[in-house]
Formats: C-alpha cells, sequence, structure tokens
C-alpha cells in the first residue's frame, strides 16, 4: 500500500518535474531556432513534458522507494536507540538554527545568481550546528532549564522567612555497576537510610546481568538472578529512587569504560566493590563510593591492650598461629592460639594492621584463659 502510494507521488514528482523543464525550456529553442509556437504547441510541448518525466520517474520509483523506505528504517533505529532527552535536545537546538539561518540570509536573498542559494546553505550549516551543540549540551542545557523553577521558590521560601539562606545542594545521581549489585550489601546499605539521591541503573548493566543469569556455570547463574533479585527489592520494596539509563556508547566495548563515561556525562558518582575500578575511576577523576570502604570505615575500633573473647577455628600461616573471626568478618591471629583451635578463649590484643584487604588484629591468649 505504501509501496503504491510512494510510487504515484514519485510519478507526479515528476510530472511536475518535466512541466517545469519545459517551461525553461522552450523560450531558449525560441530564441535559438527562432520559432514561435501557437497556443497549441505550447500546451502540447507541456503535456508531453509533463509524461515524459512522470514516466521516467513511475519507472525509477522503485529503486527510490526501496531507498527512501530503508532510510526511514534506519532513521526509526537510531531513533529508537537515541535517549529521549537527546531526541527533544536535537529538536530544539534545530529550531533554533534554522531561526538563526533565516534572519542571517534575508539580507543576501537579493543577490544576483547566487542569492537564491545562499539562505538553503545557511539553513543547511546552522540548522545542524544548531541541533549538534544542542545534543552535546543536553546536560547542561537541561540542568540551566529546571534551575528556573527551583530558583523562583527558593526566592518565595527566603520572602516568607524574611532572610536570605543559602540554597541546599541536591544530591548527586549514583551509578550502580555490576559488581556491587551482585555483592547484595547495597539493599541493605540503602534500606539504612545512608545512602541519598537517585540511583541509576545503566541498560549495558542490566545486560551484563542478564547475560550472568543465563550462564551455563550454576555459580555465575546464582550470583547473576541475585543480582536481579537485589535491584527488585531495592526499587519495589524499600522505596528508593532508581532510574534505567538507555544511554549507550557503541564506539566503546568495555562495560566499565561506558560507566565512566556515563558518569562524567551525568555528573555521578560510581557505586562499587571493584578495586580496579576504582583505581581507574579515580585517574580519571571521577568520584567514586567503594562500599569495601565504608565496611572496613564502620567496624569497631580496636586498640592494643584490649581483652575480647574469641573462638579459634583454624591454624595460621606461621607456627603456633591460630584464627579467628569477628562477627564483622575481621580476621584475629592468635600468636599461640594453635592447640586452642575449636575452643573459645580470651585474648589481648597485641597490634592492629589496616591492609587493603581490610583490617587483621594480631592478639595472644591472655593468661590462657578457656571459655567453656
Amino acid at each position: 500500500m505504501i509501496k503504491g502510494f510512494l510510487r504515484l507521488f514519485i510519478a507526479l514528482l515528476g510530472a511536475l518535474g518535466g512541466y517545469e523543464l519545459m517551461l525553461i525550456t522552450i523560450p531558449i529553442f525560441t530564441e535559438v531556432l527562432h520559432w514561435a509556437p501557437n497556443a497549441a504547441a505550447h500546451i502540447s510541448l507541456l503535456v508531453v513534458g509533463g509524461l515524459i518525466g512522470g514516466i521516467i520517474f513511475y519507472l525509477i520509483a522503485p529503486l527510490l522507494t526501496r531507498r527512501v523506505l530503508r532510510f526511514l528504517e534506519w532513521s526509526e533505529g537510531r531513533l529508537q536507540k537515541m535517549p529521549a532527552t537527546d531526541i527533544i535536545s536535537g529538536a530544539v537546538g534545530l529550531v533554533v538554527g534554522l531561526l538563526i539561518a533565516n534572519l542571517l540570509s534575508l539580507p543576501f536573498g537579493r543577490l544576483p545568481v547566487v542569492g537564491p542559494f545562499i539562505p538553503v546553505l545557511a539553513n543547511i550549516i546552522l540548522g545542524y550546528i544548531g541541533m549538534s551543540l544542542a545534543v552535546k549540551k543536553k546536560d547542561d542545557l537541561w540542568a540551566f532549564v529546571a534551575s528556573f523553577p527551583r530558583l523562583a521558590k527558593e526566592k518565595e521560601k527566603d520572602k516568607e522567612k524574611g532572610s536570605p539562606r543559602p540554597a541546599e545542594a541536591a544530591p548527586s545521581p549514583k551509578v550502580l555497576d555490576t559488581s556491587v549489585i551482585i555483592d547484595g550489601r547495597i539493599a541493605d546499605i540503602v534500606k539504612s537510610g545512608f545512602l541519598e539521591g537517585t540511583l541509576i541503573i545503566p541498560n549495558f548493566v542490566l545486560e551484563e546481568l542478564r547475560h550472568i543469569a543465563d550462564s551455563s556455570d550454576i555459580l555465575k547463574r546464582n550470583r547473576g538472578r541475585r543480582g536481579l533479585d537485589i535491584l527488585n527489592r531495592i526499587q519495589k520494596e524499600l522505596g528508593a529512587k532508581v532510574v534505567i539509563s538507555d544511554r549507550d556508547y557503541e564506539d566503546i566495548s568495555e562495560v566499565d569504560s561506558k560507566l565512566l563515561r556515563l558518569a562524567r556525562e551525568l555528573k555521578a558518582k560510581v557505586l562499587t566493590n571493584d578495586y580496579n575500578l576504582n583505581k581507574v575511576a579515580e585517574l580519571q577523576g571521577v568520584p567514586v563510593l567503594n562500599i569495601n570502604e565504608l565496611a572496613n570505615a564502620v567496624k569497631p575500633v580496636v586498640l592494643p591492650g584490649e581483652e575480647m573473647l574469641v573462638h579459634v577455628i583454624k591454624d595460621g600461616k606461621e607456627a603456633g598461629q591460630g584464627v579467628a573471626y569477628l562477627d564483622d568478618g575481621t580476621m584475629i591471629v592468635v600468636d599461640g592460639g594453635r592447640r586452642h583451635i575449636g575452643e573459645t578463649i580470651g585474648v589481648l590484643v597485641t597490634s592492629v594492621l589496616q591492609t587493603a584487604a581490610g583490617r587483621m588484629i594480631f592478639a595472644k591468649p591472655k593468661a590462657m584463659e578457656k571459655v567453656v
């Protein structure tokens, strides 16, 4: 149906083109051949020109139709992949560029020969520049537009209170990576209320989670499914503000690189427990929240000389050592504790060592006390 309509439309355009071409060429032939056609001949030539143009374009219409439909499918595919903010920003930039082009080219339209072409060229160039700049600077534009109602509300509140007050900065959004979702502790952190702002889940992270959940390896499959369950819990049970970002970067293959670029564009922080991603983000100037560092920060402080009860569960690396663990996972190396494996004993802290992997406590049995 649409192909037949396009073919007739193209044939009609060809007929109009042939008619217009005859209008231009008849005076030229009249002047060159010194032949003045009468009214009937003039009309016949116009009709013949229109018919020839219509027939030619009707014959080549299938080729043009395929090209047009292919271009429309390509355009639709590209637009579906583009975020809505990019489309709106591009449309606004295009309109502004066309307005500026028409205003600037208006005085040049009356120039001989090149006059009619200047507005067309100006519209193409400035329209493209306006659209391109608006898409690249969309975050700044949206932030600028969003600032107007916020500033108005702040001014009204200041007037009501009678004294100016500084505006409170909104908490920055947090971009979650795959590792922190699979880890699972993010749900408890959100539930505690210590994490503010919008949580952004990129589509490429969800895609990676889906691949892990569909893995043939049982361990990977369970981890992927746990990550998806954690996201559902955060969004539905905990009521956190979660936004699924459909931005993607086809020129980048690695998920971590995409994540850092997204965080830079959104002026967001990356939430992770990946040590390597943490270091790369620091090198690129992207702020990072590492939940492993948070876990180490909230562990209770233990000082040399303190006493505690521990349950020795295995022997250590050095001769005679025993190893115990606190409830938060902190390792305690008990000097001379190997003979107390399987027992709960009182120990005296001798030193504390902070490492990249966490905190280690060294202790020795306190006067060989044993708790049954």
